[in-house]
């Protein structure tokens, strides 16, 4: 069985988080988070994205994330600015522009090396974070410790638009043959810019449709360890997604297994293969389970100090 159908057959039975996320094992501390479920909390019981989404500022707290990317919150989160020398944050009706500042320095320091690229004056910067993290109000999984980042592929060469455009324009597909393959959109610009980020040591993965993995694959010349870090996945032609891995020293926060040795490529490939000819369904696979809303009470206990901090 190739590892695209392994996947898939895992996720329908409901056992991966985070974009369905890789499983994450815990590097600190040792054994299952206390949640907010044993602490208490008056809002235990409430709908985890209703409570996280209605917070229109980060707390009051030194920065930190708390659990897991699927399952957790982010304290002390700073705010990306809307616009800066070399990036323009999107959808800013959403204000998800926020993260842990390691992922703000991150955004920062990729769309400085972005500007370098023929063509770019930057990056246009897709969701970050809700200010506390935790559970969206739609979208994502993810995205709840603050250390996730969607970067648009359009090239960006204007930093000047205004909020009303921010909402009304779109990023550009980079896909051909669902995904199996680059279209003409695609260009070295976009390889060095993917390449820059699974090169910063704070990354842990990035994610992109499997053609893009597999061009960059053919393209890369000398040092290919970085392709280590590229991972396909589903979707992920408009942009792609970054996660860094927990800061030093988080305790609390839940690092994702990091992903087998090798640059792979072979596994990508097979992604590729599967889409190009698909293989029949398998009439053993388990049917998928309901997706139970996240409460309050299943994130980690810091997050009600989170939800309360001022």
């Amino acid at each position: 069985m190739t590892l695209p159908r392994m996947i898939t057959l895992i996720c329908a039975a409901g056992l991966i988080l985070a974009a369905c996320s890789q499983p994450a094992t815990n590097t600190a501390p040792a054994g299952p988070l206390p949640t907010i479920g044993t602490s208490g909390s008056a809002d235990a019981q409430k709908v985890a994205k209703s409570v996280f989404g209605a917070k229109t500022d980060g707390s009051g707290q030194a920065p930190a994330p708390f659990g897991s990317y699927a399952k957790g919150c982010v304290a002390g989160a700073a705010q990306l600015a809307e616009t800066g020398p070399t990036w323009q944050a999107m959808r800013l009706s959403r204000n998800r522009n926020w993260a842990h500042p390691d992922t703000v320095n991150f955004v920062e320091d990729l769309s400085r090396a972005a500007a370098r690229q023929p063509g770019w004056n930057g990056i246009y910067v897709g969701d970050l974070s809700q200010p506390r993290g935790g559970p969206m109000l739609s979208g994502h999984r993810s995205h709840q410790i603050g250390l996730d980042a969607d970067i648009w592929l359009r090239r960006a060469d204007n930093l000047s638009l205004s909020a009303s455009q921010r909402e009304n324009i779109s990023s550009v597909s980079m896909r051909r043959n669902k995904g199996a393959f680059v279209n003409d959109n695609w260009t070295s610009a976009h390889h060095q810019i993917v390449k820059a980020a699974a090169s910063d040591p704070r990354v842990a993965r990035i994610f992109i449709f499997p053609g893009a993995k597999v061009q960059m694959c053919k393209d890369a010349k000398g040092d290919r360890s970085w392709l280590n870090k590229v991972r396909p996945w589903y979707g992920h032609h408009y942009h792609f997604h970054v996660r860094l891995a927990c800061p030093k020293g988080a305790r609390g926060c839940v690092n994702q297994t990091p992903p087998p040795a090798g640059d792979g490529c072979a596994d990508a490939q097979a992604w590729v293969n599967n889409i190009l000819n698909p293989p029949p369904p398998d009439p053993n696979a388990p049917a998928p389970k309901p997706r139970r809303e996240l409460r309050v009470a299943d994130l980690p206990a810091q997050c009600a100090t989170v939800l309360s901090s001022r």
